[in-house]
């Protein structure tokens, strides 16, 4: 049995993922650098809208993971914001310069996400001593860690995604992301033993009407989960997948 997460940053992608039988979301905004933390407005649309567990990504800004007290304030209260919400979860992760957790940062956003799901996003990657970090985790109370393995993605991290769910043992799920595809899931599943498995089966969008003219150096596009990639993964998974 499986588990599809998609990462939605609009509420057309949120829909296409219920749509389609995706089982969880994860909601941010900015794919572009790796997702940031998405407004308000689009969390209430889309648990307005949608009866999927969903999870918000509280990330401040693009770039590294090493967060001042400032952003730290930042982060506390756009988890409470998701928590009036009802928001699900969030997915969090700070480390500190020397590149381990953040134990304080972590032990402050987990208390102000009491009662709700706690996932750890690709920071892992960046951790000196990842198996070390993964312990830490489970004992801070995280449910889940996204990951590629410490590769550019999760195919090329096969190897270390494998070892890493052997060594957690359930007690935390490792759920393998970066450049998932249909045309490799299968492979990541046989090859790592995960469960859960994480994309955005992101797409180019179609420009409308007017807005069709680009401002000077801005894109008149952008990125939405496309109903049919999330189609052909779960196809790829052979219809198995948790609720």
């Amino acid at each position: 049995m499986f588990t599809l997460e998609i990462c939605a940053a609009t509420l057309s992608s949120a829909l296409a993922a219920q749509a389609t039988g995706a089982h969880r979301i994860e909601l941010c905004s900015g794919l572009g650098v790796g997702g940031l933390t998405p407004s308000l407005g689009v969390l209430q649309a889309v648990r307005a809208c949608v009866r999927l567990p969903v999870y918000v990504l509280i990330r401040p800004r693009e770039g590294h993971f090493c967060y001042t007290e400032g952003e730290l304030s930042v982060m506390l209260r756009d988890i409470a914001i998701c928590r009036e919400a009802g928001a699900d979860g969030v997915v969090v992760g700070a480390l500190d310069a020397q590149g381990r957790l953040h134990e304080r940062h972590l032990r402050a956003m987990a208390k102000a996400a009491q009662g709700m799901g706690l996932g750890f996003h690709r920071a892992l990657d960046g951790v000196v001593r990842p198996e070390e970090a993964l312990e830490r985790l489970i004992d801070l109370g995280f449910e889940r860690v996204l990951t590629s393995g410490r590769a550019p993605t999760a195919v090329e991290g096969i190897p270390t995604l494998r070892r890493w769910i052997e060594q957690v043992g359930g007690r935390i799920a490792i759920m393998p992301g970066a450049g998932v595809t249909a045309a490799n899931i299968k492979a990541i599943a046989e090859g790592t033993g995960a469960v859960e498995f994480h994309l955005s089966a992101k797409r180019r969008a179609a420009v409308y009407g007017t807005a069709a003219v680009p401002l000077p150096g801005l894109e008149p596009d952008f990125w939405e989960s496309d109903a049919n990639i999330i189609r052909q993964v779960l196809g790829q998974l052979g219809g198995r997948a948790g609720d």
